[in-house]
């Protein structure tokens, strides 16, 4: 059924999911968040099952997304340590350069700090390059996890239409 609610949710939903691809907004919350003002306005038991089933697919997106890409980070024998140097300044980039600092000083740390550990440029291309596959592997976990609960949430109002 189309009403205001169900439009707003959607929009709400698609612009979280673009916000996943354009890291400018905390795009799988804002898909979260949508489903839970869905259910808060229907306040009944679909809705809660709906918001139920997309809080654990968000759980599980969420742990997916950080074990996952830092296991193969791990593999590659990528350090922990530079990953985490690489995060912190991802935070900062994301502030500094919006839109794209965020990825763009993730993977140039990476490469600079294994170029600097391994004085050759071959060991910390791979390391870069292995850091690329985990920043696109974590997109495409985020967008997994975004389109199931979206379909979930299409599901629901689906089946709760008059």
């Amino acid at each position: 059924m189309i009403t205001a609610t169900n439009v707003l949710v959607l929009l709400a939903m698609l612009v979280g999911t673009v916000g996943i691809v354009v890291p400018v907004l905390p795009g799988l919350l804002l898909v979260w968040g949508a489903t839970l003002v869905w259910a808060f306005e229907r306040q009944d038991g679909p809705g809660w099952l709906v918001l139920g089933i997309s809080t654990l697919l968000y759980a599980v997106g969420l742990v997916a997304q950080y074990l996952v890409p830092g296991r193969r980070m791990k593999t590659a024998g990528v350090d922990g340590v530079i990953v985490a140097v690489a995060l912190a300044v991802a935070v900062v980039g994301f502030f500094v350069v919006p839109v794209v600092g965020a990825p763009l000083g993730f993977v140039l740390t990476i490469y600079v700090l294994e170029r600097v550990k391994h004085r050759a440029h071959a060991p910390a291309w791979h390391a870069t390059t292995q850091a690329l596959r985990a920043v696109a592997l974590n997109i495409g976990i985020e967008l997994v996890t975004a389109f199931a609960m979206i379909a979930t949430w299409a599901l629901g109002v689906y089946a709760t239409r008059p």
